[in-house]
């Protein structure tokens, strides 16, 4: 990240293929190709591939395109600041695959520069995409920039990947140096941005076939100024994060995540300043920097495990026989829909539907009760945040499912099972955050809103509250569905022959 002293450039014409990496500031590709060209274009792709999946109205499309509008603008003044008009982002909806390698043709670039995305799905799309630019005698160059160290930089002794989190966290913070949470200085070499023939704003939802969200309702903040915003004010409460990140009727977490899955921020950033307020004390900037480290090695295991889409990092776990059949689907549709009788899981699930959000405790309470209350095949519940959450991130969301599930990388053992009451009663003991997504339960007793099915006929009444008319009862017991569960994971157990 440190600059280097002035080299004649070796290339006339660059462009940047932004992607996951959504702002000006301190970004890797375009740092390296102001530094190697004369004359650097700057693009963005909405990808069929990825859209057309997708229901006409989803945030994250929303979040993305308005950060797209910040992003040009960003451009635009960047390039002004040395003089230059008419600079800014240029933006195709169509196959990445084949609309990519047709703009830099068209711009008459030597080569492509781009930041690692190490999914699956995004590495077979750069493969083809690297293959159509060489056939043009186009080069494409790609950097680390996403996480702040990855692939094969933390190796064990023995030279393998880690697969505890521990031992990893401790090499992770043992490697860090201030070095490797330097920004790019983009700005100071910002005279090579190209202005455009003719520059065209980005399109708008309507243009690529999409509708508003209630995105704006929900007044989550787009772009990197959104991104800033959250993070001054978070910077002010990062020092109680530890006593504060377990209960989601509080101000505790960062609400960073959208921005950090979509690049709107940049993770050396967020990494720096956790690390210099834990060089100086702060507990709760420690445990924050712990999870931005558990987020780099859930991005390792995804590389050097690309199996764990669709299979459990343990193969052992792979065995377990999951339920199925029109049981199965009535209780996970209970279960999305926030209609399974366990006020906490139930609130929860509301929260995720309506907002796109789910704090992490609870990420964690509602899949441990889909997967050992439940009984259903933990990629369901994957399946389905990969569909809602605003901050979708494949290497997180199937670490963090395969740690409920105990089928992952360092993950929670078989026989730690949630109990949905305990945990509510202990995060949320007043209620609040179950009142906001079940207004129906909240006239009961803070004693009893966690359990409703226990409350006496006297306090329903008094709550105005019928069971099974105005919130179910519970779809399963909890006591029951536990030793159902420690008998479904013995055939894990078993020693193999």
């Amino acid at each position: 990240m440190r600059d280097t002293p002035t080299v004649e450039k070796s290339l006339a014409h660059a462009l940047v293929w932004f992607r996951r990496d959504l702002r000006a500031e301190d970004h890797a590709a375009l740092y390296h190709a102001l530094k190697a060209a004369r004359q650097v274009h700057c693009a963005f792709v909405f990808d069929r591939e990825i859209l057309d999946p997708l229901p006409r109205a989803d945030r994250r499309v929303e979040f993305i395109r308005d950060s797209l509008v910040e992003l040009d603008l960003q451009l635009r003044a960047l390039a002004r600041s040395h003089g230059i008009e008419g600079a800014g982002l240029i933006v195709r909806h169509g196959q990445a695959t084949e609309s990519l390698p047709r703009l830099a043709a068209e711009l008459g670039v030597q080569a492509v520069y781009a930041n690692h995305d190490d999914e699956p799905a995004s590495l077979a799309r750069d493969a083809r995409v690297r293959g159509a630019l060489a056939a043009q005698g186009i080069a494409l160059h790609t950097s680390k920039d996403h996480v702040i160290f990855e692939r094969d930089e933390l190796m064990t002794a023995t030279g393998s990947p880690y697969s505890v989190f521990t031992p990893y966290k401790n090499a992770w913070l043992k490697k860090l140096t201030p070095y490797f949470l330097h920004a790019y200085p983009v700005a100071r070499h910002a005279s090579a941005l190209a202005p455009l023939a003719t520059p065209l704003p980005v399109p708008s939802l309507t243009d690529i076939g999409f509708l508003p969200t209630n995105l704006h309702r929900l007044k989550l903040p787009t772009g990197s100024s959104g991104a800033h915003e959250l993070l001054d004010d978070f910077l002010d409460r990062i020092d109680r994060y530890h006593e504060a990140r377990d209960f989601p009727a509080v101000k505790g977490p960062s609400y960073l995540s959208t921005h950090l899955r979509f690049g709107t921020v940049s993770i050396r950033r967020l990494a720096r300043e956790a690390w210099q307020r834990m060089q100086a004390g702060s507990r709760g900037a420690e445990v924050w920097l712990s999870e931005l480290v558990w987020r780099d090695f859930y991005h390792q295991v995804l590389h050097h495990h690309p199996r764990v889409v669709g299979h459990a990092f343990r193969p052992e776990y792979d065995a377990i026989h999951w339920d199925h059949g029109k049981h199965a689907d009535l209780l996970f549709d209970a279960w999305c829909e926030g209609r399974t009788g366990y006020p906490l899981v139930d609130a929860a699930m509301l929260q995720l539907n309506q907002t796109g959000y789910m704090h992490n405790r609870l990420r964690m309470v509602v899949a441990s009760f889909l997967v050992k209350d439940l009984g259903i095949d933990w990629r369901r519940g994957e399946a389905y945040f990969a569909q809602h959450l605003n901050d979708f991130d494949l290497a997180a969301n199937n670490g963090g499912w395969q740690w409920a599930a105990s089928t992952g990388c360092d993950a929670q053992p078989y026989f730690r099972i949630f109990n949905p009451v305990s945990q509510s009663q202990k995060f949320d003991a007043q209620g609040r955050f179950i009142r906001r997504y079940l207004p129906q339960l909240a006239q009961l007793p803070d004693t009893l809103i966690h359990a409703p099915w226990l409350a006496s006929p006297v306090d329903r009444v008094a709550a105005g509250l019928e069971l099974g008319v105005h919130y179910p009862l519970p779809v399963v017991q909890h006591d029951q569905a536990r030793e159902h569960t420690l008998k479904r994971y013995a055939v894990a157990r078993r020693p193999a022959g």
